[in-house]
């Protein structure tokens, strides 16, 4: 991996904080710009009440001067405003684990006297660092004219039509709707399910899709399982809270069909090598294609609900029911930029990667040399040689 970060900070603790390593120099910042993606992140129908109290903007600490980073980490910090509200108050210990949360999983594997502290780091909360990084990754990307977005397309059972719509234009429409979702009549629907959800105590999941544009041909690698691009991207998805499963593309309409329905056809038109169907979402044998990436992602309903649920108090060894702690009622319109960023991240890691250097001066002429499907850059010739001779 070329491009790492990690990420620091409990959900109530004075703030949220991530350290990137390995951006290259010259890349304009625009703080502003992650503001935006951080507020994407907050606003949407179904946020819990937490929403309303955060505030998110990023400080950059390091790692970027005079606007540009200059090759050193990065340093992204974003303040907890709750965290005023808990200073120095007594709390009483948590000890009903949620079914669905880390809280039984994370007293087993720490050995916690209190739920507390594993709820504290296993919180969503965590992802405003993720989409920090991100949109400072995609201000990367931008340089290279990749572009990744995202849009909801089901929330429970609701699911939007969108054959009819590019991928730019979903991507624009699902930035305008209160559900994230770029088809009206399925935007509105979903409304009404959040709504109605909301009022029952309970929660909602939904599929998120994310595209990405203008990815070239050839990042990724099928050498090494862990080099696989899909693999990666994958990982990343699935790292985010309450995501359950990915879909690179038409997977699971896929395995239903035979082979010859499945596989993209390579057409010759002109000097372009090129594939007129993109069932396989971009990807080919780990590495990418040229064509638009798109991942599927479905989220769980989150475990937190109004509704009690059966459980067992820990302190009292007796069955009981959980107790509310605040939360969502539907994130997933929150979560689009989020896992937007995870792709960016991925994407970034791969295309420094791919060119190598340590400056966008010295990688954006080799991005301009790298190898299409074309004639031209490959010139394959009918030959005869023996194999595995030394």
């Amino acid at each position: 991996m070329t491009l790492r970060f990690l990420t620091a900070g409990e959900s109530h603790g004075l703030q949220m904080t991530a350290i990137v390593d390995g951006l290259p120099a010259g890349i304009p910042v625009d703080v502003e710009q992650i503001n935006v993606d951080l507020a994407r992140r907050q606003k949407s129908l179904g946020a819990g009440g937490r929403m309303r109290i955060e505030n998110d903007q990023v400080v950059i600490s390091s790692g970027v001067m005079a606007g540009k980073t200059i090759g050193a980490p990065v340093t992204l910090v974003v303040e907890n405003r709750d965290h005023t509200r808990w200073t120095g108050k007594e709390i009483k210990s948590f000890t009903t684990p949620r079914p669905g949360h880390a809280d039984l999983s994370g007293l087993i594997k720490y050995g916690m006297q209190d739920i507390r502290p594993v709820l504290e780091r296993a919180s969503a909360r965590e992802t405003v660092s993720r989409v920090a990084v991100g949109a400072l990754c995609r201000q990367f990307l931008a340089q290279f004219g990749i572009q990744i977005g995202g849009y909801v397309s089901a929330i429970g059972t609701i699911q939007a039509d969108l054959s009819e719509l590019s991928f730019e234009e979903r991507i624009r429409i699902a930035r305008n709707t209160t559900s994230g979702c770029p088809h009206p009549d399925a935007d509105a629907a979903m409304q009404a399910a959040i709504e109605s959800i909301m009022h029952q105590g309970d929660t909602l999941g939904g599929v998120i899709e994310v595209i990405a544009l203008g990815v070239p041909p050839g990042l990724g690698s099928y050498v090494q399982y862990d080099r696989r691009l899909d693999a990666r991207l994958a990982s990343a998805m699935l790292s985010v809270q309450a995501m359950k499963a990915v879909e690179i593309g038409d997977a699971f309409t896929n395995a239903a069909l035979r082979g010859s329905q499945v596989h993209d056809p390579i057409n010759l038109v002109g000097d372009q090598i090129l594939r007129l169907s993109n069932r396989d979402g971009g990807l080919e044998g780990g590495v990418t294609t040229g064509q638009p990436l798109l991942l599927r992602v479905a989220m769980k309903p989150i475990a937190t609900t109004l509704i009690p649920q059966r459980t067992v108090d820990l302190s009292s060894a007796q069955e009981t029911e959980t107790i509310y702690e605040r939360s969502d009622f539907c994130p997933v319109p929150r979560a689009v930029v989020i896992l937007e960023a995870m792709a960016a991240i991925v994407l970034a890691d791969a295309l420094i990667e791919k060119l190598g250097g340590d400056s966008i001066a010295e990688m954006e002429p080799r991005f301009q040399l790298l190898r299409q499907a074309r004639l031209a850059d490959l010139q394959l010739k009918q030959q005869t040689y023996t194999w595995w001779e030394v």
